[in-house]
C-alpha cells in the first residue's frame, strides 16, 4: 500500500514560511534586514517609470544567494524559482538578472550594506556574543575580476614618458635650428606641455599647407620636384608630432589612474596588481586584486573596508578612520599582527586615539631568543650611558653622539634619529662583521628614541596576563573569518569590477559569513 499522491489536487499549505526550518537562516535575513530603519531605503523612492521591487526584498535576496555560495546574477535568478527560501523572502516575485545586478552595484546599497554591518552588531551585542573589549585587525588579498595580461606598470610609464620629453625636446630644436617654425612661448624649460605639443602641431602644418600651396600654382617640374622635395621633412615631422601628442594624452591618463600606485589592470582600473597565495606552497603570482581588509569580534566581521596598496602597514589608520566613521567607537584594545606595527601606526593609536595598541612589530619574536640576545654585535645589547649620552661596542670603544636627523617619508610622516659615530674603529677585530663602512670611515648607529619607547610598550603589554591573553586570540579570532570566506563559501574573486562595486560585493559576501556562523550557533 502506497501513501497518497496524485498530480491533479491543490496540496496545501501554500503558506511556504511552514516549509521552512525552525531555525532556518532565511528567519535571520529577514529579521536583520526589517532592522534597518525606513529612512535608509529613501533614496530609492521613485515617483517616475514602472514600480520598482522593493529594496528590502532584493537586499534579502541577494545576502540568501551569497550565503548559498551563489554569486551569479542568473543563479539568483533561477534559485528564485528553485529554492523554499529564496520563494519565501520574495514573496512570489521574481526580479530578472540584469535587476538583481543593477541592484547589487548601485551606490545607494553601500549604505544599505554598512546598516547591516551596525545593526548585525548591536544584535551580537544584545545576545551578548561579544564584549567589546577588544577589535582584531587581518587582510587579504582577493582577485580583481580582471584579465591576467593587462597590466599596466608606474615605472614603464614613467621611462617611455622620460624618452617622449627627450625626444620631443630635441625636435622641437631641430625644428628651431633649420628655420622651419618660428620659436613658441614655453611654460618651463624641462618639457613641451600637451598644450604646446598641439601648438607645434598646427605650426608645422601651416608650413605644409604652404609648400602644398607653391607646389599646385607651381608649372616647372624641376621646381614641383624641389619643393616636394623640401616637403617631405616637414611632413614626417607633423605625422612624428601628432604620435608625441597621442602618446602624451595617453601617459597623463595612465598617471591619473595610477595616482600613488604602481600598477593598474586595463580591465578593471580600481585593481592593483599584487601578490596572491595560490597554493599550500605559498607559490604566488602577480595579480590584479584588492587589499580586503577587516574587524572582527567573537569571528563575526563587525567593519570592512578596501585598498589598493598590497601592503597592511598604511592601511591600518584610514580603516580605524573608517571604522570611527560608519561603523562604531573603537573599544580599549586594537589588535593587529606584526604585518601593522610601525612608528606611525603605534603613535596614532595611543596619542591621537587614546587606545592600547596589541600589536607586534618585525623583530618581536626574533627578540625572544637566546641567539639574538646574546649576541655581541646587536646594538640593542651595547651597554648604554646615559650621563655621557654613549654606547659602548663589543671593542670596548665609545659611539658618541653626533648630530639628530630627521627623515620623512612617502606618506609625509617624519621619524626623528639620534647618529652616533665610534671614536674609532681602525685595526678592530669585529670590523668585517660590526659594519659595511669603507675603510677609514667608522661605524655609524641610528638611534630612534620614539620607536624604541613604543617597540618596549609593547613587550610590556604582551607580558601582562590580561592582555596577552586578548592578543593569543587574534589568531583564532580574525583569521578564521578568512577561511570560511574562502573555503566555505567559495569567494575567492569578485564577479563584479570597479571600487565602488567590489565594496557592495565584499559586504555581502562578509555579511553572508557573518549570517552562516550566526545561524549555526544558534542551532546548538
Amino acid at each position: 500500500m502506497f501513501k497518497n499522491y496524485t498530480m491533479n489536487q491543490l496540496v496545501l499549505p501554500l503558506d511556504l514560511e511552514v516549509k521552512l526550518q525552525k531555525n532556518d537562516i532565511a528567519f535571520h535575513i529577514h529579521h536583520l534586514v526589517e532592522s534597518i530603519p525606513h529612512e535608509v531605503f529613501e533614496p530609492f523612492l521613485r515617483n517616475e517609470g514602472c514600480t520598482a521591487y522593493h529594496p528590502r526584498m532584493m537586499l534579502k535576496i541577494i545576502l540568501c544567494a551569497y550565503t548559498q555560495s551563489v554569486f551569479s546574477g542568473r543563479k539568483i535568478e533561477a534559485l528564485l524559482k528553485d529554492s523554499i527560501r529564496m520563494m519565501w523572502l520574495a514573496q512570489g516575485y521574481e526580479p530578472s538578472y540584469r535587476t538583481i545586478n543593477r541592484f547589487r552595484v548601485h551606490s545607494d546599497v553601500k549604505e544599505l550594506i554598512r546598516q547591516c554591518f551596525v545593526q548585525f552588531r548591536c544584535q551580537l551585542i544584545e545576545e551578548k556574543l561579544i564584549d567589546q573589549e577588544a577589535i582584531f585587525i587581518d587582510g587579504t588579498k582577493i582577485e580583481a575580476n580582471a584579465n591576467k595580461f593587462t597590466f599596466v606598470w608606474k615605472k614603464s610609464i614613467e621611462k617611455y614618458h622620460h624618452s617622449l620629453i627627450e625626444r620631443s625636446n630635441q625636435l622641437y630644436n631641430e625644428l628651431l635650428e633649420n628655420e622651419i617654425i618660428p620659436e613658441i612661448e614655453r611654460e618651463g624649460d624641462e618639457q613641451l606641455s600637451l598644450k604646446e605639443l598641439a601648438q607645434l602641431v598646427g605650426k608645422v602644418d601651416n608650413v605644409v599647407a604652404e609648400y602644398d600651396k607653391q607646389i599646385e600654382e607651381s608649372s616647372d617640374v624641376p621646381e614641383r620636384k624641389a619643393l616636394r622635395s623640401e616637403r617631405k621633412y616637414p611632413k614626417q615631422v607633423r605625422k612624428q608630432l601628432i604620435d608625441f601628442v597621442l602618446r602624451k594624452q595617453k601617459y597623463q591618463r595612465d598617471f591619473e589612474i595610477l595616482g600613488t600606485r604602481n600598477s593598474y589592470s586595463k580591465t578593471d582600473l580600481d585593481a592593483t596588481f599584487m601578490r596572491m597565495k595560490d597554493d599550500y606552497m605559498q607559490n604566488g603570482q602577480l595579480k590584479a586584486g584588492y587589499n580586503v581588509q577587516i574587524a572582527t569580534e567573537g569571528q563575526y566581521t563587525l567593519a570592512y573596508s578596501l585598498f589598493s596598496n598590497p601592503t597592511d602597514t598604511r592601511t591600518l589608520i584610514p580603516f580605524l578612520d573608517e571604522i570611527e566613521n560608519h561603523y562604531f567607537v573603537l573599544p580599549k584594545h586594537i589588535v593587529a599582527d606584526a604585518g601593522y606595527g610601525s612608528e606611525q601606526n603605534y603613535n596614532d593609536i595611543l596619542s591621537n586615539r587614546k587606545r592600547e595598541a596589541l600589536i607586534t612589530y618585525n623583530l618581536y619574536l626574533k627578540e625572544q631568543k637566546k641567539k639574538y640576545k646574546q649576541n655581541p654585535l646587536n646594538p640593542d645589547n651595547w651597554q648604554y650611558c646615559e650621563e655621557t649620552d654613549t654606547y659602548i661596542c663589543p671593542n670596548q670603544k665609545r659611539l658618541e653622539f653626533q648630530y639628530h636627523s630627521v627623515r620623512t617619508d612617502r606618506t609625509g610622516f617624519q621619524r626623528r634619529f639620534k647618529i652616533y659615530e665610534c671614536e674609532d674603529c681602525s685595526g678592530c677585530p669585529f670590523r668585517s662583521s660590526c659594519t659595511k663602512a669603507k675603510e677609514g670611515n667608522n661605524r655609524k648607529l641610528m638611534v630612534n628614541e620614539q620607536w624604541e619607547q613604543q617597540k618596549e610598550y609593547v613587550r610590556a603589554k604582551l607580558s601582562e596576563e590580561k592582555t596577552s591573553s586578548i592578543y593569543r586570540k587574534r589568531k583564532i579570532d580574525v583569521e578564521p573569518v578568512f577561511g570560511f570566506l574562502k573555503a566555505n563559501l567559495r569567494f575567492t574573486r569578485f564577479s563584479v569590477r570597479g571600487k565602488s562595486k567590489v565594496e557592495n560585493e565584499m559586504g555581502l559576501a562578509l555579511m553572508a559569513v557573518n549570517l552562516r556562523k550566526f545561524t549555526a550557533k544558534q542551532l546548538r
